[in-house]
């Protein structure tokens, strides 16, 4: 039965009349109103029992080295990512501090998103160009964000080297610019390999072949913008002991072996996505999400929340540290470093409730996954956590000197991913691996990049 919509009601001069006489009727929110505007909502609204109750002391503990800054780009998943595997490097050469090449990273990262983007575009040449999935693969062939998944390909066919092998460039740390460029430069092969489709009958086979001209041009480009990376080179330290080491013309890959030694395979993405459209105990894939074309697809395997903190902190407590995604920007005070649920009391300084669930916020926009960390410690009274030590990539400025602290009602509420040894799952859980995953559409909530 069709609904018959009537035309929509006008905001009147009786109705605002009546908003200004229940406003002006409270004498208290008008002196809330004064400060907010004086000072703004975030001075009013906060609660300053946060901040006591949120001490960087924790029960447990990861060793870890100096922290590290992303600059003005947003490769916190490739930080994250490298600061899990540099506590390995640092364990077996016996080093206090060590930091992994986050340019070299971000150089083939680039480069096989260019090509995952042209291996799309052609994927979808009869696609209208006006419809929404090539207008979703249009908006942005190469940002800087990215998965776990991702991450693992990029190092297993790339490997990785020391920061010093391959430093740190001005785009590198300020990535706008290379990333507008490299952008205008993908638009326009995708309008060529389009009207060469749509004009001249090109067969994909020949567009593949015209296809290795535009990843040449985009190779020559990064080449300026972060440098060239290294083939072979020689890996020199001094231990905590005073011990001298040299190895010689090592491969980025060789390295990755002997000196990091991870079997990246073995760990599993499990998320918190409490959604009706994503049943727990199931594994999700998404559409169109990726960087290496035949690498391993982005997988997700979904559980309840309680589910999620008992498995990080499983591979907390056995010292190893934890890859995580969470919307950074809720409730948090970047000064202070402080992520909690009760730091600002919105409610009660604007008078309105604000009632959404996290179910809700992902299915109505107002919330996703924005940045990747990683969990060194956790804090726990009767075997139950109630903050936990987060390793930022901001630099040492904010928090405490750049470490992080999260409330565990924080976790609850804004966490969405945490990479974790599949040892750590159930045989239930580990059985749910194996089944075959939905397949999510690109614009899901849970296809939003780190």
């Amino acid at each position: 039965m069709a609904i018959e919509l009537e035309r929509g009601q006008a905001i009147t001069p009786e109705l605002i009349e009546q908003y200004k006489t229940q406003l002006h009727q409270d004498r208290a929110r008008r002196t809330l109103m004064n400060a907010v505007a004086k000072n703004g909502v975030n001075a009013v609204a906060l609660n300053h029992d946060s901040p006591i109750a949120m001490q960087y002391t924790f029960s447990h503990e990861i060793k870890t080295g100096q922290i590290t800054h992303q600059k003005q780009s947003g490769r916190c998943w490739l930080f994250a990512g490298l600061n899990i595997l540099r506590v390995q490097v640092a364990r077996n050469c016996n080093l206090e501090n060590f930091e992994l090449s986050q340019a070299h990273m971000m150089f083939w990262d680039k480069f096989e998103k260019a090509n995952y983007f042209l291996e799309s575009i052609l994927e979808t040449l009869d696609e209208p160009t006006s419809g929404r999935l090539v207008s979703w693969l249009l908006a942005s062939p190469v940002q800087d964000g990215g998965q776990w998944d991702m991450f693992v390909n990029l190092v297993e066919k790339y490997g990785v080297v020391p920061k010093y092998v391959m430093p740190e460039t001005f785009h590198s740390s300020q990535s706008a610019m290379m990333n507008r460029l490299l952008t205008v430069k993908l638009r326009e092969h995708a309008a060529q390999l389009r009207e060469w489709h749509s004009s001249q009958g090109a067969t994909v086979a020949v567009l593949r072949e015209r296809k290795e001209a535009m990843l040449g041009e985009i190779y020559r480009m990064l080449c300026h913008f972060l440098g060239e990376p290294p083939t072979t080179f020689d890996f020199e330290y001094r231990d905590a002991d005073k011990e001298f080491h040299r190895s010689l013309a090592l491969t980025p890959q060789a390295f990755m072996k002997e000196y990091v030694g991870l079997d990246l395979r073995d760990f599993v993405s499990v998320i918190n996505a409490p959604t009706a459209d994503k049943p727990y105990h199931h594994t999700y894939t998404v559409q169109f999400l990726g960087n290496v074309k035949g690498g391993r697809d982005v997988l997700y395997l979904n559980v309840d929340a309680d589910t999620l903190r008992s498995v990080t902190l499983s591979q907390l407590k056995d010292n190893e540290p934890v890859w995580f995604g969470c919307d950074v920007g809720k409730m948090l005070d970047r000064d202070s470093g402080i992520m909690d649920t009760a730091l600002y009391d919105y409610e009660g300084t604007l008078g309105v409730p604000f009632t959404l669930t996290k179910a809700e916020r992902l299915d109505y926009g107002e919330s996703q996954m924005t940045h990747a960390m990683v969990f060194t410690g956790v804090n726990l009274v009767d075997g139950k956590p109630n903050r936990w030590k987060v390793e930022n990539s901001w630099g040492k400025e904010p928090g405490n000197d750049g470490f992080f602290i999260m409330s565990d009602d924080w976790f609850g509420e804004f966490m969405y991913q945490v990479v974790v040894h599949k040892k750590y799952l159930s045989a239930s859980l580990q059985q749910a691996l194996s089944g075959t995953p939905t397949q999510l559409a690109p614009w899901d909530p849970m296809g939003s990049l780190a």
